[in-house]
């Protein structure tokens, strides 16, 4: 039996809080449609860069009661109810579920960046009596997965992963091996972001990672276009609850989709710059491909990381030609919901699996004029229905991480 093939793990539930939509069908519809979901920022009129993709009509006292209005960061917000409606959707209840044995891991990168720069004014302004008590636990990164836990009950272990842009696909990973190792038998894994901040935007803006295009901002996120000049910065969360394959037939769950490999490695290359060789996520694919016993030429569909930066693109997209060929239909849903930075790799693994799941590829947003330098079969202007057997999900993060993941029709 090829290795990974035993013990292959089950996406059994999905939960998307993002710029293309709050709940799975949403989103789903949204990304199908190619329609970017930039607009004017309204929190950073007079900026540089005066655009963002954050989520719409998200109201936490409607989703989560009222004390999470005041109490909680807008980051931990959006994972509680994508977590929430992951668990619903795997047809699981924690009030009846053996909490010793459910793990929660969620990536984030940035923690609360609003409430740490509103109270850094505060302190400047009003003096440390009036910093906020709160401000410690709504500023650190951790507090999504732990606040997940609380409202769930999930006694297993309670981790983050911060491995930057890699950081969601990197806690699909972890919750892989709690699953495989016998310390969880379900697993809430993804990530969440949401750091629109002046002087976050300005950092990005700063170091030339975000787009310039500010008179269409819907036309600014462009992955793969010859014309694209950076990213749009954007808030999400997604969660995958994830079981062992078994477990989850036994109890009759519906099963999306299998995660079947997974892989990472670092560069050891550049604070932010990929390998220009792309030797760092050519490693994890190749790795992960071998942990999945899948050959490159059974890879249909790809759901690159593809940020719309002139070097990420270009260097994923050699690297994809170089190991798997012009077979795969290849998309960046970026175009579409923006950069989400750590949860990118959490909604774009619930994306593929939604792609394997429906057989369907959805376009790549604003691909007018491809790249001549990128030979890829990238998907552009309309959905491309068609088996998909295998699938792929590519995140490259700032430090040189590097995350892969297959995942297989169930």
């Amino acid at each position: 039996m090829a290795p990974g093939r035993a013990d292959a793990l089950a996406v059994t539930g999905l939960g998307l809080v993002t710029p293309a939509g709050i709940g799975v069908e949403e989103n789903w519809q949204r990304v199908l449609s190619g329609r970017s979901c930039a607009t004017r920022d309204e929190t950073l009129s007079g900026r540089p860069t005066d655009f963002s993709c954050r989520v719409p009509g998200f109201d936490p006292g409607e989703l989560l009661g009222g004390f999470a209005s005041w109490q909680l960061e807008r980051f931990v917000q959006l994972a509680l109810v994508a977590s929430r409606m992951a668990v619903a959707d795997a047809d699981l209840d924690p009030l009846t579920w053996d909490g010793t044995r459910v793990g929660v891991v969620l990536g984030n990168s940035l923690g609360g960046a609003a409430t740490f720069e509103e109270q850094h004014d505060t302190l400047r302004e009003s003096g440390p009596a009036k910093v906020s008590p709160l401000l410690v636990t709504k500023y650190m990164p951790n507090m999504a997965a732990g606040y997940v836990a609380i409202d769930c009950g999930a006694r297993g272990p309670s981790l983050v992963t911060a491995t930057a842009c890699a950081s969601g696909a990197t806690a699909v990973g972890t919750a892989r091996d709690l699953l495989r190792t016998g310390v969880c038998d379900v697993v809430l894994a993804g990530a969440s972001e949401s750091a629109l901040t002046p002087t976050v935007l300005a950092g990005l803006a700063k170091m030339g990672a975000l787009s310039r295009h500010r008179e269409a901002p819907e036309h600014a996120s462009r992955p793969f276009d010859a014309e694209r000049d950076g990213f749009v910065a954007a808030e999400a969360a997604g969660v995958l609850v994830l079981e062992r394959e078994a477990d989850a037939r036994a109890r009759g769950a519906h099963v999306r989709a299998l995660v079947r490999g997974y892989a990472a490695s670092s560069d050891a290359h550049h604070a932010t710059a990929p390998h220009p060789e792309g030797r760092g996520i050519e490693q994890a694919l190749r790795a992960a491909l071998a942990d999945a016993g899948v050959g490159t030429s059974e890879v249909d569909h790809v759901n690159a990381h593809g940020t719309a930066t002139p070097m990420n693109d270009l260097i994923e997209g050699r690297m994809l030609s170089r190991v798997l060929g012009g077979r795969p239909a290849v998309t960046s849903t970026k175009g579409v919901t923006g950069h989400t930075l750590a949860a990118a790799g959490a909604i774009e693994a619930a994306y593929a699996v939604l792609a394997v799941e429906r057989g369907v590829v959805p376009p790549t947003a604003n691909l007018k004029n491809p790249d001549p330098a990128i030979d890829l079969d990238v998907v552009a202007g309309e959905a491309r229905t068609g088996r998909i057997d295998t699938a792929v999900s590519t995140s490259l993060g700032f430090g040189g991480h590097n995350a892969a993941l297959v995942l297989t029709a169930a």
